[in-house]
């Protein structure tokens, strides 16, 4: 325990910041008048006591003096290493400062107690323990500082209160830390204080240590990398050199490129967003190539490209009539969208609510029509860029709307891409086969158009890679379809209809003369002069050897006799220039596929015998002839009732029992022989039976064969019809009328049955082909049976064909 003993009058010698500890033995600066002060005033007070000078050494903290100081003796007074005058004084021991005194000299003098600090021997086993602790934590340090020799001093003091004072040395003790030590009169609780702050030093100086050797490895991998790539750069450009190519002009600077770029706004910020996480991000980090190509796509887009669009309407429908024949309404359509899109520029209505003009049409027809060619034109006549979007056989939403950027191979979507493939904002985008669009676990591509093909929403279209909004209201969008029913119904709201029912003959004529033929002598290596085909002939090809609504069996057609032209020529077999006519065609390409019904013998046309009938019907190849076939089986076989045959669904089934019911309830009338139809089984059969056929309009085509097989009168041969029937006998408007008048033409029929209700599509059918046929709008099945029946043969029983 620490005890105090006689009061001393001693000269203060302040420390401004410093604290000096018993044991240390420090330098002083004799140039600071306080420290001279209190040196030649202990000075002169030694000349009368024996001994050395001394002095107080009092730790001054800003401003204010500490309660115990350090009893200190003048070892010597000479010069300091840099020639001032200075003093050596040790540091003795602890003294108490007490009231202040007089003295000689112009020092302070005050009195202070001297504290006695010895610790009774032996020592205690936690003072040794802690004497233990304290020698190993400052020989740590010692060592990691390279000072052995102090090493060797500090296991040497034994003493308690020495060794907890030898703290005082130690740089990185603050100054309150030294003053606590000072104070700390009890050598053991100082040794305690002394060992917890050289503990925590030593933890900190770890924690430090392994922060600047990170740190230290990490600046040395960048300076590796960045070392590393620059000689990459070097080597890469010694290399274009060799080769003789030229450094590349576009700059890696995403930043730079963002900010020159013209993008909107929001998109703008979208941008400087990811340039900012690029920037973060480290070169190896697969995120920086994800970002990379996002802003790659992005630059690429042309957000604020348009094309000029060509407001010469004359002009624009001078190059749809140059580029195709027919397709009146189509046309039509397009030229009314340039005329009203032409005054919305010229009053200044360009962008109407944040929307522009763009257009939204499906084109739904037959294969073979021009439906996608049809889309080349219109950008043709509008002057805009064309891009073609194959839809058929896409099953996965993403084609639509893109990927999301976190997988792996992610893209923008189809109409995206178009758009980037385009160069400008308001491109003709071509989606061909709309129809064919399928779903599966993967999503409904068609649900994901809905937004697209919106003229309402689509100038906010936000694909799922981008996720930026992106205008497409500007866009005109055409759909190619060739069933209208495979379409949606909520896709097909979205769009303006606009059917392509197939040719005329004159028009595939036509086609043939001016696209067809000359498309082909190039590809064949002929020129116009050396082969000619004459309309004869293109005429036959058209009729006999195709049957189809649009033109590309008729375009094979003549490049297989183009082909045999050209064999035979350089076989030396044919003499050029050579002039293809209709007697020729046999002989070139073989014979005719189609020979139309009333073309052939009346002995072998399918109408030859009862209960046989002609309707017409509209497939996915356009419209087509269809025969109906009716038979009563023997009533020996006991086979009673209705059997269907040829594939048919149940709308056509039921028509053939309305039929059946109302010959039935209507055969007295009629002056059938119904008697028949209780016992005898009743077999109806449509011919080509690996086609599946369904609809009601072949309902007075049925009745029509019935009634021939009842009464023995056969149908006539140049008669087709189309149209519902009802139990009353009431004929009901059907669809297609266009499409199945073409076929009706093309099948080399003369008369053609319609409903009634349906007289006002005629309107439709071109002209020269109405001129061709005999209309008959009618009613009721008795008009039906009055017109297709030919008269009854002399009042002689009918011959009715029984089923084998």
């Amino acid at each position: 325990m620490a005890a105090e003993s006689t009061p001393l009058a001693l000269p203060v010698l302040p420390l401004d910041d410093e604290v000096v500890l018993p044991g240390m033995v420090v330098p002083l600066d004799l140039s600071d008048s306080e420290v001279r002060a209190a040196v030649e005033a202990a000075q002169a007070a030694a000349r009368d006591e024996p001994g050395k000078p001394k002095v107080l050494l009092v730790p001054r903290v800003d401003g204010t003096y500490a309660g115990t100081g350090v009893l200190g003796t003048v070892e010597q007074v000479g010069r300091l290493a840099d020639g001032d005058p200075g003093a050596l004084i040790r540091g003795r021991g602890r003294v108490r400062i007490g009231a202040g005194t007089t003295g000689p000299g112009a020092a302070l003098w005050v009195e202070g107690t001297r504290i006695d600090e010895t610790v009774p021997e032996p020592l205690p086993g936690h003072v040794a323990e802690l004497v233990k602790e304290y020698k190993a934590l400052a020989t740590a340090w010692l060592r990691k500082r390279g000072a052995w020799q102090v090493v060797d001093r500090v296991q040497a003091i034994d003493d308690v209160s020495a060794l907890a004072d030898n703290s005082g040395y130690s740089p990185f003790l603050t100054t309150d830390q030294k003053v606590a030590l000072l104070e700390t009169t009890d050598p053991v609780a100082r040794l305690k204080l002394a060992t917890q702050q050289l503990r925590d030093h030593l933890a900190e100086q770890d924690v430090a240590e392994t922060i600047a050797k990170d740190v230290q490895e990490g600046v040395d991998k960048q300076q590796r990398e960045f070392l590393l790539r620059r000689q990459l750069e070097a080597v890469r450009k010694e290399l274009r050199e060799l080769n003789g190519e030229k450094d590349g002009e576009e700059s890696d600077d995403y930043r730079a490129r963002v900010e020159a770029a013209d993008l909107p706004e929001k998109v703008r910020e979208a941008a400087l967003k990811e340039v900012d996480k690029l920037e973060r991000s480290s070169d190896q980090s697969p995120e920086g190539s994800w970002i990379r190509t996002w802003l790659d796509t992005v630059l690429e887009m042309p957000w604020n490209e348009r094309t000029e669009d060509a407001y010469d309407i004359k002009g624009a429908q001078a190059v749809l009539d140059a580029e195709h024949a027919g397709l009146q309404d189509v046309k039509e359509r397009i030229t009314e969208y340039l005329a009203v899109r032409k005054r919305r520029n010229d009053r200044g209505l360009g962008v109407v609510g944040g929307r522009r003009g763009g257009a939204v049409l499906a084109l739904v027809g037959p294969p073979g029509v021009g439906k996608t060619s049809l889309g080349e034109s219109v950008a043709h006549a509008m002057g805009r860029k064309f891009v073609r979007v194959a839809l058929g056989g896409v099953r996965d939403e993403a084609e639509i709307r893109g990927h999301r950027r976190t997988y792996v191979g992610a893209l923008p979507g189809r109409i995206v891409r178009a758009i980037k493939e385009a160069g400008s904002m308001n491109p003709v985008v071509l989606l061909d086969e709309i129809d064919k669009v399928g779903s599966d676990f993967r999503g409904d591509p068609a649900a994901a158009l809905l937004e697209v093909l919106d003229p309402a929403q689509n100038h906010t279209f936000r694909d799922h890679y981008l996720e930026v909004e992106l205008d497409l209201s500007d866009v005109v969008f055409l759909a190619t379809a060739n069933v209208l029913e495979a379409i949606p119904e909520a896709l097909l709201d979205r769009m303006e209809l606009v059917r392509l029912d197939g040719y005329t003959e004159d028009e595939k004529v036509v086609i043939a003369r001016d696209h067809l033929l000359p498309r082909q002598l190039e590809r064949a290596g002929l020129d116009g002069d050396e082969v000619t085909i004459d309309e004869g002939a293109l005429r036959k090809l058209a009729g006999e050897y195709t049957r189809e609504a649009g033109v590309r069996t008729l375009e094979r057609s003549i490049a297989r006799l183009l082909r045999k032209v050209a064999a035979r020529h350089e076989l030396g077999e044919q003499e050029l220039p050579f002039t293809v006519t209709e007697g020729d065609l046999r002989d070139l390409i073989g014979r005719p596929h189609h020979v139309p019904e009333s073309a052939q013998e009346p002995a072998e046309r399918r109408t030859a015998v009862p209960g046989v009938a002609t309707g017409l019907a509209v497939t996915g190849a356009g419209g087509d002839v269809l025969y109906v076939e009716a038979s009563l089986a023997d009533p020996e076989t006991g086979a009673a009732g209705l059997t269907l045959t040829g594939q048919l669904g149940d709308v056509m089934k039921e028509s053939a029992q309305i039929a059946l019911s109302f010959l039935r309830s209507h055969g007295a009338e009629l002056e059938l022989p119904v008697g028949d139809l209780k016992d005898r089984g009743v077999h109806i059969h449509f011919p080509a039976g690996a086609v599946p056929k369904d609809g009601p309009s072949a309902g007075i085509t049925m009745t029509t064969a019935l009634a021939s097989l009842l009464s023995g009168r056969l149908v006539r041969t140049d008669v087709a019809m189309t149209g519902e029937v009802s139990l009353t006998g009431r004929v009901l408007p059907i669809g297609g009328v266009k499409q199945k008048l073409l076929a009706a033409h093309r099948a080399g029929v003369t008369t053609v049955i319609i409903p009634k209700r349906n007289e006002p599509d005629l309107d439709d059918v071109p002209a020269e082909v109405l001129e061709k046929l005999d209309v008959h709008a009618v009613t009721d099945v008795r008009q039906v049976l009055e017109l297709a029946l030919s008269p009854a043969t002399n009042g002689a029983a009918p011959e009715v064909p029984v089923a084998a």
